[in-house]
């Protein structure tokens, strides 16, 4: 039996959920092309250099914002459901952080185009990092608001499901599913304070002209304890499918239970206590807590080896369970026609360059050469760019028949777009990287100036921004090709055709009893969270208010 039919309410809030995502990443796939190729001195004439910085905020916060929290509560809506076997408790607190939710977006998008339409009175052209002095309309910052406050919301129902859970089944441990989209909410909890304080207490109030003031360097670091542990917010929902679905996918099983648990809580522990390292070019911060907070990133690189070796096993495993033999030639077992599978698969081979490039953004001395360059914007299209937004891809051709209970339209497209977007990545990323290493810009609408030349080997720039145009272009036909078969696939008759998916999730070869139960004691887990951010964030937050909460901003503190 289809998931619809055995949790008919839950499979429609997150069907609404990625309804809401797919519009979401629709338009801001869009945007990307526009301002990919008026960077690239491409098309000029569609719109004005100012209004680039409109297109490039809702680029930023429609793809990075919106589609991935939509699309993670979705998914979780059915990991938790399906795993717990009960759905919600109060369909009308559903309804109504779903509510907020969309209003939120709906709101900030409103805003961003007022720089587009001359008759809506509003302006924000603050970008994905919207921290002052730059200023947006207030209506913008209480669609952040309400969005952030809505998935709050969400979260609160999946762990009040937990409960419901546990009250009748004391000594049983949480499932797997249930366990990753919980240390991921709570996670977000976390993390997302920052933004929300920034917001509501100081460039709402601001944007108000309740207050004359904000401290800037106060805003963006509140902005940065939130802005880098969102990136495992993001990608943590692509662990949960790799975890859980992926091993499936292969023909095969997950190889432990109790490694996926240990990875998910050290993203909780170690993700929001290292965010000053975005923030190694600031004035204001001691270089002894930079150097501390760059040794502290470098942890996080051990829960994502972890899950490079679990899932890697996993899948070989699957290959070896489908006939695969040899040392690498089991890759050839694989399902690789499979777009469920390929583009899982593609996502996490993306991600692993992308680890590598995060290791010079987290150096406290090779930042410096790569720091506001388009090398940045190329190394978080590897990572949500694909990591995330690929795998949410991959998991919708497996997902949707499960909460639609019809069968996936248009394989073949479905079969080729992964890789149309793993190839258009590669190439538009290569250009983002090379550039950021010649000193070319980003959030810049027009990155070459009379005065300075940026020698690029081989070629120089005329040759990077075509790859920027060819790579921009393949990556818009993927998500084209994408939406394309998720469409046809929602507008097919319910029973017309047999599922093309069985929904079975199989148990790892390492169950949960295998690791302590102390595992599952999320109050213990997140209360050392909490006080990892009190330690990294108590001494240099209060520096920066020494001087007063909303000044202008305080004296540079000595190295």
């Amino acid at each position: 039996m289809a998931f619809v039919d055995e949790h008919p309410f839950e499979a429609k809030i997150a069907r609404l959920n990625i309804a809401v995502a797919l519009v979401a990443v629709g338009i801001g796939g869009l945007f990307g092309l526009l301002q990919a190729w008026f960077r690239a001195d491409f098309v000029r004439s569609f719109f004005s250099p100012t209004q680039y910085y409109a297109i490039l905020t809702a680029h930023g916060v429609l793809m990075a914002l919106v589609f991935t929290t939509f699309f993670t509560v979705g998914l979780f809506t059915w990991g938790v459901t399906r795993s717990l076997g009960r759905g919600f408790h109060d369909r009308r607190v559903t309804w109504g952080w779903f509510t907020l939710m969309t209003l939120g977006p709906i709101l900030s998008f409103v805003s961003v185009l007022g720089e587009l339409v001359s008759w809506i009175p509003l302006h924000a052209t603050v970008l994905y990092t919207f921290y002052a002095p730059l200023e947006a309309s207030p209506t913008f910052y209480v669609g952040l608001a309400l969005l952030v406050v809505g998935s709050w919301g969400a979260g609160v129902d999946f762990l009040w499901s937990l409960y419901d859970w546990q009250q009748h089944n004391p000594d049983t441990r949480i499932p797997l599913q249930t366990f990753m989209a919980v240390a991921t909410m709570l996670l977000w909890f976390l993390c997302s304070a920052g933004v929300a304080i920034e917001v509501v207490f100081f460039l709402l109030p601001w944007s108000l002209g309740w207050i004359p003031a904000v401290n800037p360097l106060l805003t963006r670091t509140l902005f940065w304890y939130f802005g880098h542990a969102v990136v495992y917010f993001w990608l943590l929902p692509a662990y949960f499918v790799w975890y859980s679905l992926l091993p499936k996918f292969s023909g095969g099983r997950l190889l432990s239970d109790s490694l996926a648990r240990v990875v998910f809580l050290l993203f909780l522990l170690l993700s929001t206590p290292v965010g000053l390292h975005h923030q190694f070019s600031d004035p204001g911060i001691s270089q002894g807590l930079k150097f501390v907070q760059m040794v502290s990133t470098y942890f996080i690189l051990l829960p994502s080896l972890m899950t490079a070796f679990t899932v890697v096993a996993s899948m070989e495993h699957g290959a070896r369970q489908r006939g695969g033999t040899g040392r690498l030639s089991w890759l050839r077992a694989l399902p690789w026609e499979n777009p469920a599978f390929s583009g899982c698969a593609l996502a996490g081979l993306i991600f692993a360059a992308g680890g590598f490039g995060g290791m010079v953004n987290a150096g406290l001395n090779i930042n410096a050469m790569i720091h506001n360059t388009i090398w940045v914007p190329g190394h978080f299209h590897l990572t949500v760019g694909t990591a995330v937004a690929l795998t949410f891809m991959a998991v919708t051709y497996w997902l949707l028949p499960q909460l639609t209970g019809k069968r996936l339209r248009h394989r073949t497209l479905a079969a080729v777009q992964p890789y149309l977007w793993f190839v258009g990545m590669v190439v538009m990323s290569n250009a983002m990287h090379r550039e950021g290493l010649a000193g070319v810009p980003r959030r810049t609408s027009l990155p070459q100036y009379s005065q300075v030349t940026f020698n690029l080997p081989i070629t120089g720039l005329g040759e990077t921004h075509l790859q920027l145009v060819g790579g921009a272009a393949l990556l818009f036909v993927s998500l084209c090709c994408f939406l394309v078969v998720v469409l046809q696939t929602w507008r097919g008759e319910r029973g017309a055709m047999p599922l093309a998916v069985n929904g079975h999730v199989p148990e790892p070869l390492s169950g949960a009893d295998a690791g302590p139960g102390i595992l599952d004691d999320f109050r213990l887990w997140f209360a050392i969270a909490v006080l990892l951010v009190v330690i990294a964030y108590g001494i240099p937050i209060a520096q920066m208010i020494q001087h007063g909460l909303f000044a202008p901003g305080s004296a540079p503190i000595p190295a």
